[in-house]
């Protein structure tokens, strides 16, 4: 979920608020209606987010009151002496990061000569908006990425910033993202092209699940969403939810966790048709279908993303269990299918059906970048957005009771492992490990999932030799 992501603000703020005065147009304390005009003209969707926040609209995520020299950081027109030494301020908190871990890769970015001539070219608005994507690498000094970024169209209008970011954590060397769900042809696919686990050795059925991150062009990220902007996204998904609960290959439910009167206020329907219980809530959580409060993540919390818990979260899952929508989370969607079995085509096959048939609803687009493929709010997820694990048993790797052995030879092969909960969880007490493929962006879906069945089989034999 998070990364591992300003000074004292407005005492009267509320923790997981954002200080009002970060997000509105004003020169000055009276503010100053030319001054917002030309910022209209200049960036008319993001002004009318600030200016709905500003009046008292729904609040976002935290960017509590920065804590920079001279007070909060306000998402205000500046003269030019007071852009530099906005500037400066956020190259100071950049340094204090930098300094604190050299391998917060938002605080080395923005540190960078260029990074630092081209902030200065930047509108205030941009700025800001810079400010905002950098906030949770600044908070949170422990950062391995450290930014997030709060509308779809960053990595392109702030392309200066966010192009070495993702080249220092991705290394993509000026490649662009292309996607393909198709296997023919790929490179260590079985010549029946089936990926079926038994081939190699396997006798137990395993714990598959696929997943992608993905964002709708219609609205900002979550970072920057409103509460209304979340139960409006949460209503424009019911559509799709709707197709799909009258599909019979899908069928399913709505679980949604946003409170009847904020749903009242939102779309001025009585209730939610789909709100569920406290105690329903936690026996979702238990049984991996809906995800944790994420309110207790710092790096999300920072980056806006956990702001106005519960509203505007829950999930779809189908009749048989095998295929969630989560809504509301780090990614507006985080879409999976899962099954216990080997054959990993069976997962990945209908993932791919699935996204068809949602993108399909009139709606609903996908948010992509020409360069990054399907755009997420951490540049980690970009491209394929993907995400393709098992849970297979590596007792000898993992006899001492931890799951180093077993990140040491998976590393070189690409693959990344994790507790059976997911990151910073325990490893099972047979040794059962979650295993994925690192790579999500410059490689396609087709080989993602089958570089996971050639890392399977080089990890069992790592597995073999330790015995």
């Amino acid at each position: 979920m998070g990364q591992a992501g300003c000074a004292p603000g407005d005492p009267d703020l509320q923790p997981g608020q954002r200080d009002r005065r970060a997000l509105c147009r004003q020169d000055g304390e009276g503010g100053d209606a030319r001054q917002g005009c030309r910022l209209r003209a200049a960036r008319p969707e993001c002004v009318r987010r600030a200016a709905r926040r500003a009046d008292g609209g729904a609040r976002v995520g935290p960017l509590r009151a920065m804590a920079w020299p001279g007070g909060a950081f306000s998402m205000r027109s500046r003269l030019q002496d007071n852009m530099a030494s906005s500037i400066a301020e956020l190259t100071a908190q950049a340094k204090v990061a930098h300094e604190a871990n050299p391998d917060n890769l938002c605080a080395k970015t923005l540190l960078e000569a260029e990074v630092q001539s081209w902030m200065a070219t930047l509108p205030a608005a941009k700025l800001d908006e810079l400010a905002l994507c950098a906030k949770s690498g600044l908070d949170n000094h422990d950062s391995g990425l450290g930014c997030y970024a709060v509308d779809p169209t960053n990595y392109d209008d702030l392309a200066p910033f966010f192009d070495r970011v993702c080249e220092g954590y991705h290394h993509g060397g000026g490649k662009v993202h292309k996607t393909d769900w198709s296997l023919e042809g790929v490179e260590g696919l079985p010549a029946d092209g089936q990926l079926d686990l038994q081939k190699l050795g396997l006798g137990k059925e395993l714990s598959m699940r696929v997943r992608v991150g993905r964002n709708l062009t219609a609205f900002p990220l979550p970072g920057l969403m409103t509460k209304a902007d979340r139960v409006n996204f949460e209503k424009t998904m019911l559509k799709a939810f709707d197709v799909l609960k009258a599909n019979p290959a899908y069928g399913g439910n709505v679980y949604s966790m946003t409170p009847n009167d904020v749903w009242k206020e939102v779309t001025g329907d009585a209730e939610n048709p789909n709100l569920i219980s406290a105690d329903k809530y936690k026996e979702l959580v238990a049984a991996h279908v809906m995800f944790k409060d994420m309110a207790a993540d710092p790096y999300l919390a920072s980056a806006g993303i956990a702001s106005d818990w519960p509203c505007g979260r829950g999930c779809y899952q189908s009749a048989d269990g095998g295929f969630i929508i989560w809504f509301g989370e780090e990614d507006q969607l985080r879409i999976m299918c899962m099954a216990k079995g080997f054959v990993l085509n069976s997962v990945f096959d209908r993932l791919h059906t699935a996204l068809q048939a949602v993108e399909a609803i009139d709606g609903i687009a996908f948010a992509t970048s020409s360069k990054y493929g399907y755009v997420t709010s951490c540049p980690s997820n970009l491209g394929t957005g993907m995400r393709a694990s098992v849970h297979v048993a590596v007792p000898n790797l993992t006899k001492d009771g931890t799951d180093a052995k077993a990140k040491a030879a998976a590393k070189p092969l690409g693959l990344s492992v994790r507790g059976m909960g997911g990151e910073h969880t325990p490893i099972g007490k047979d040794g059962t490990i979650d295993l994925s493929p690192s790579s999500r962006l410059f490689i396609t879906e087709a080989e993602i999932v089958t570089k996971l069945y050639n890392g399977i089989k080089l990890l069992l034999e790592k597995e073999a030799e330790a015995a």
